[in-house]
């Protein structure tokens, strides 16, 4: 009877491990040879030694890839790497060599491999196409992670549109994009040009293993890192916990109208392609379709948008918006982020001490002279902070104006521009959001709103 029972315990727990216990972990690299791969683009040294993945840089070629045969969608992939300080480096997920595409140069999604200051190992680079799509400068405890002159271990979640990346056990970066679905994995050699000094220096890979099934078992807690999304007008789970709501829906004008208006322009606002554009019309100041407003007033807030401006373009992001003050032609009257092509337009050069300038708070604060602008035909973004009477312009991540409403020195401000003659100017409790049309083309997406009370 003590041989049946421990007979039937043993088969209860061979099932129990076949069934639920079983390690779905597969080995990547062989440790022996490059079986499984094959090199693209430049001519950098791979070698397979004693269990370790060698990269070693050739002068005068474009950046190397090792790539694997097989396609991977949904996975999760681990590994070890040491890296020369001087030396770039990285891993493609999801990348495609097409010759369609630039002659076949590998692009896709790129886990960075970052010694320099910066340490922005762990980010997400989408490599010959897009450049950062979520970099770690507002991630200090991940930037902290990477060790120099020694073995960092990655670990990498790309499940459906969701890209998760972790170094040393740090969560580095939470990404959401649908680019790619799937594609190879490739091992990155970065090229460095016919610099001696950088010829024959190595990034070394190990322990290169992946799973691809029954993958909820083997995600790790992201510790609610912040979550960066690239698909246009839509909202992450963690924005929608967080109270973010779309100011705009991507393709109507829900929520919108003309300013002094009770509908929203007939002509100058065309929605296309997940973009809203306020379109050329000879640069005239709300001459064409006219100013839009949200339909909805607020008070304490956190708007943010993306926006891209035409060469010498201009326009505005109005707040504290009160239709009536402006009783002639032109805009509506509002607190202004002045959107503006600073090294074309001649506006940039009005005002006082540069506050007519991008990010500025129009005619009144300039933005910071060290502000980080993409030039005109790229997305920037921006985010507008109000909490009371707090206000914060913030540029591509940046903080470039702060003031307060209602201050004897924000008073004293008003009087000194072209606002004076506006009794209370920018000190309503309440106001609408306006977009200005200023005659040039200016294209807008991603506007999103939280409000703060």
């Amino acid at each position: 009877m003590k041989i049946k029972h421990l007979l039937l315990f043993l088969s209860i727990v061979l099932i129990a491990n076949s069934s639920y216990g079983q390690d779905d972990w597969v080995s990547l690299f062989n440790g022996k040879n490059l079986r499984g791969f094959k090199q693209l683009n430049g001519k950098a040294k791979y070698e397979a030694k004693k269990g370790l993945l060698i990269g070693t840089t050739v002068l005068n070629t474009p950046n190397s890839f090792l790539a694997t045969k097989d396609d991977y969608g949904d996975f999760i992939l681990e590994f070890e790497y040491k890296v020369d300080p001087n030396l770039n480096s990285g891993v493609q997920i999801r990348s495609h060599s097409l010759k369609e595409y630039n002659n076949g140069r590998v692009h896709g999604y790129q886990i960075e491999i970052d010694p320099a200051a910066r340490a922005w190992s762990a980010g997400i680079y989408d490599e010959a196409r897009r450049g950062w799509l979520y970099s770690l400068e507002n991630n200090p405890k991940a930037q902290k992670a990477f060790k120099q002159n020694d073995w960092n271990k990655y670990h990498i979640e790309a499940i459906g549109n969701n890209i998760k990346t972790w170094i040393n056990g740090v969560p580095a970066a939470n990404l959401i994009d649908d680019a790619d679905a799937s594609g190879f994995i490739a091992f990155q050699v970065h090229g460095v040009g016919g610099n001696k000094d950088k010829e024959g220096i190595q990034v070394i890979w190990k322990n290169i293993r992946i799973v691809t099934e029954n993958l909820d078992q083997y995600k790790w807690d992201d510790e609610g890192i912040k979550q960066i999304s690239t698909i246009p007008n839509t909202l992450t789970d963690q924005e929608k916990k967080a109270g973010w709501r779309l100011l705009w829906d991507g393709h109507s004008s829900d929520g919108w109208r003309g300013a002094n208006k009770e509908s929203f322009p007939s002509v100058g606002w065309p929605m296309e392609n997940d973009i809203l554009s306020v379109s050329a019309s000879g640069g005239g100041e709300s001459a064409h379709g006219g100013d839009i407003v949200t339909i909805q007033e607020f008070s304490s807030f956190e708007l943010t948008l993306d926006f891209k401006l035409s060469k010498g373009a201009n326009s505005g992001i109005k707040y504290f918006v009160t239709e009536g003050q402006n009783k002639g032609s032109g805009s509506a009257i509002g607190l202004e982020y002045q959107l503006l092509d600073d090294l074309v337009h001649p506006d940039a050069k009005n005002g006082i001490g540069g506050n007519r300038t991008i990010a500025s708070l129009y005619d009144l604060i300039p933005a910071l002279e060290t502000k980080k602008v993409k030039k005109p035909g790229q997305w920037n973004k921006a985010r507008i902070l109000v909490t009371g009477s707090h206000v914060e312009h913030w540029l591509n991540d940046m903080k470039v104006v702060e003031y307060e409403r209602g201050t004897q020195i924000y008073k004293a401000l008003v009087q000194k521009s072209k606002y004076a003659r506006y009794k209370d100017f920018g000190e309503h409790k309440k106001g609408h959001i306006l977009i200005q049309d200023h005659g040039d083309q200016v294209s807008f997406r991603n506007i999103k709103i939280k409000e703060l009370d």
